[in-house]
């Protein structure tokens, strides 16, 4: 049974000053929590509902395990319906990817991206694709926020996310740096060469005027028909079929 202390602890992990202090974040579903298992991450507890344990895989003898019922699960999980399962996972140090480790490879750069949804489902898109690392500009939404965690699907098990800030990043890089803009050159007409950063902005004002002064490569995807904007992660899904289809002619 959950004591209320940790009962406590565990809902403080729902904001992200507490994910930050205690360097754990949710992982929420056996889908996800397997993925996590599976890769690099470092998984501290898992709480499950003895009904359903038979869907936990052989687990390495440091990963807690705690049994709990529907009611307790209810109080700590962050959706309406909880799926059964719950783990704590150790968030990874942030680190900083310097220029030389950006080229031969494009790579997904986020400037200013709120929506935790919105977040989850670039992430997602990225894993699809096979882009391995994307860049986050300080002000990004949280990856570990746990709406971006269930977005991801597990995605975020295989996608490194890259917190730093893109001013110095962009001084300090020579490869191309494409940017998602309306007066850029269309998409399929754009020669991308072997190598680049892709900027997508926020949802609402685009990418900041002192990262567009940085883009060399403007780029836009045609609109046909009268809708006024494309959602970002859609965008982001369409840039990276691009590059795909490129890459593999």
């Amino acid at each position: 049974m959950l004591s209320k202390s940790q009962i406590s602890f565990i809902k403080s992990l729902h904001q992200k000053k507490y994910r930050k202090e205690h360097g754990l974040f949710l992982v929420e579903g056996i889908k996800s929590i397997k993925e996590f298992i599976q890769s690099s991450y470092e998984i501290h507890t898992i709480f499950y509902n003895s009904e359903q344990v038979n869907l936990l895989p052989k687990l390495s003898a440091n990963i807690n395990l705690f049994e709990v019922n529907n009611a307790e699960l209810g109080k700590i999980s962050t959706l309406q319906t909880p799926q059964g399962f719950l783990a704590l996972v150790h968030i990874p140090k942030n680190k900083k990817l310097a220029p030389q480790e950006l080229k031969n490879q494009f790579t997904l750069v986020l400037d200013g991206i709120q929506d935790p949804g919105n977040m989850g489902t670039i992430i997602r898109t990225a894993d699809w694709f096979g882009f391995k690392q994307i860049i986050c500009a300080e002000d990004t939404v949280e990856a570990y926020n746990p709406k971006t965690v269930q977005a991801t699907m597990g995605s975020l098990a295989r996608v490194d996310i890259y917190y730093q800030n893109l001013d110095l990043l962009l001084e300090e890089t020579q490869i191309p740096v494409f940017g998602a803009l309306l007066d850029g050159e269309s998409i399929y007409k754009v020669n991308w060469g072997n190598e680049g950063l892709v900027i997508l902005g926020n949802e609402g004002k685009g990418i900041s005027e002192a990262i567009i002064k940085k883009i060399n490569k403007p780029v836009t995807i045609p609109r046909v028909g009268e809708a006024e904007s494309l959602n970002v992660a859609v965008s982001a899904a369409i840039f990276c079929a691009e590059l795909v289809r490129v890459k593999n002619l």
